[in-house]
């Protein structure tokens, strides 16, 4: 396809994945989706996961500034709320397809442990381990 990938925005097209059960389920899910990120032949679609990841990172490494100098709350707050908002729209258009807007209103308090997972998967994806159809792969 020279014309390049294009996303039919029809229900009848939707696949599901079956959410985990269980969180250690869930890590080791999303650990796999990570482990396979540098592997893409669109090196666009690795430099921007690379940018999500270190955005993400660096809100942790901010939080530990806070402590050390609590003006930088500021900042903390100021930078989180511009990623909530940029965030969102994406996300408003993708929740409405889905009829999932009303979720929303979870969206910002879940941001510390959306954070936290984003780092912990890319880095265990790179570097760690995952268990997978009963198997512990890296």
């Amino acid at each position: 396809y020279p014309a390049g990938i294009r996303y039919i925005m029809a229900k009848e097209a939707i696949v599901e994945t079956k959410a985990q059960p269980t969180w250690a389920g869930f890590m080791n899910q999303r650990i796999r989706w990570s482990s396979k990120a540098d592997k893409y032949d669109d090196k666009k679609l690795t430099w921007i996961l690379s940018i999500v990841y270190t955005f993400n990172l660096h809100f942790i490494s901010l939080l530990f500034f806070v402590f050390v100098q609590p003006t930088y709350g500021f900042l903390f707050l100021g930078i989180i709320f511009v990623k909530i908002l940029t965030e969102l729209l994406f996300l408003i258009p993708v929740a409405g397809f889905f009829n999932k807007l009303n979720e929303l209103i979870y969206f910002p308090l879940l941001q510390p442990l959306h954070i936290v997972y984003i780092v912990m998967a890319g880095f265990l994806g790179k570097f760690g381990s995952y268990k997978w159809k009963g198997r512990s792969v890296r």
